[in-house]
This record gives C-alpha cells, sequence and structure tokens, in this order.
C-alpha cells in the first residue's frame, strides 16, 4: 500500500473518521471499547497529540484531533488502531482487515465547523439510536465535556474558550438542528 501524503501539520485541528469493512462493527464489547480508550490515552500523549472530542460506535469512530508537533495525526492512529486490530483479531481468533481501509481526514479551519462537528460527534449515538442521550453513551467524551467524568486527557481549556461553562455546553448539544446543521458539515460526515 503506497505510503499516504501528509496532510497533517503542528497546530493544526482535524477530523479523523474510518469505519468498519462492509459497515460491519469494530467493537464487539466493553472491554474492546476500554482498550482502545486505554490506547488512545497512551499514544496521544506519545505522539503530542490532544484529543479535542471523540465518540466511538459500534461500527465506526470519530475524532477531533490536534497534532501539536511534528509527530503525526498519521502515526498515531497507526499504532494505535494497528494494535488494537491485532488484538482484536487474538480475541476472536480472526484474520484479516477490521477496517474498510485507511482513515479519512478532513482539515478543520473553520471554528464554527469545529463546535458544529463536536456537537455531531457527540450527538451520533442519539441519532444512531443508540442511546436517547449523548450522556448516557460512555464511548464519547461528552460526559468529559459536561464536566460528569474525566476519563481521557483532553484540552478543558479548549472548551472554555467557547463555553462559559460545561452547561453552556450541553445546552449548545440539546439545541442542536438536525437538518440544518448536518448540511453545513456535510464535507465533515462519515457517510
Amino acid at each position: 500500500m503506497p505510503i499516504r501524503k501528509s496532510t497533517f501539520f503542528s497546530g493544526g485541528y482535524f477530523h479523523v473518521y474510518n469505519r468498519g469493512v462492509n459497515r460491519n462493527q469494530i467493537f464487539f464489547s466493553d472491554e474492546d471499547y476500554s482498550y482502545c480508550l486505554s490506547l488512545l490515552k497512551k499514544y496521544a500523549e506519545i505522539y503530542c497529540i490532544t484529543i479535542i472530542a471523540y465518540c466511538l460506535m459500534p461500527n465506526h469512530f470519530h475524532f477531533i484531533l490536534r497534532q501539536n508537533s511534528d509527530k503525526s495525526i498519521s502515526q498515531f492512529i497507526g499504532v494505535v488502531f494497528n494494535a488494537y486490530v491485532q488484538s482484536v483479531n487474538k480475541k476472536y481468533n480472526r484474520i484479516g482487515t477490521l477496517f474498510e481501509g485507511r482513515f479519512k481526514n478532513t482539515h478543520i479551519d473553520n471554528e464554527s465547523y469545529i463546535l458544529q462537528l463536536c456537537r455531531y460527534l457527540h450527538l451520533n449515538p442519539v441519532k444512531a439510536r443508540i442511546v436517547d442521550a449523548p450522556d448516557k453513551w460512555p464511548y464519547s467524551d461528552y460526559n468529559d465535556w459536561i464536566a460528569k467524568r474525566s476519563l481521557i486527557q483532553f484540552d478543558f481549556n479548549f472548551i472554555l474558550s467557547y463555553f462559559k461553562d460545561p452547561n453552556d455546553y450541553r445546552k449548545y448539544v440539546t439545541e442542536y438542528n438536525t437538518s440544518e446543521e448536518e448540511r453545513d458539515i456535510k464535507n465533515f460526515l462519515l457517510e
């Protein structure tokens, strides 16, 4: 497979996403989600990546990441998901690929889009009808954003630069206008 031409740069914000091959599951148990989160936490520190927002879904994932050094987001994602796939393959006695291909990414250069994407990610399990409220899905950082939990180290100052407090963000999420905003951020969505 040819090497990905790097589009990542220090200080840049990126939406990174991928889904299971044939839209199949990539997480099969709570342990799988927890293991993936532990890999993210470990390697984010090593690769100087800030996790702004994330949502792990049964058959796909979304991250909003900031690269803070010359260590590339591409390397970070590669290490995390190579380790994850090896673990899943061993645990479930499977072989082959888990993902439909290389992860996709979009550079986010607009403050409005980054906030809309955060909200979209956090509402993803609600939209998929897995839960009826974003705080009931344990595999996103929504509960970190609203100060109900602190699972992964993330940039709380990022949140405070846009919202006066966690309740302000909670209100922002509940006021989501699906059709209008999805049209605005269509280029950033995994469809």
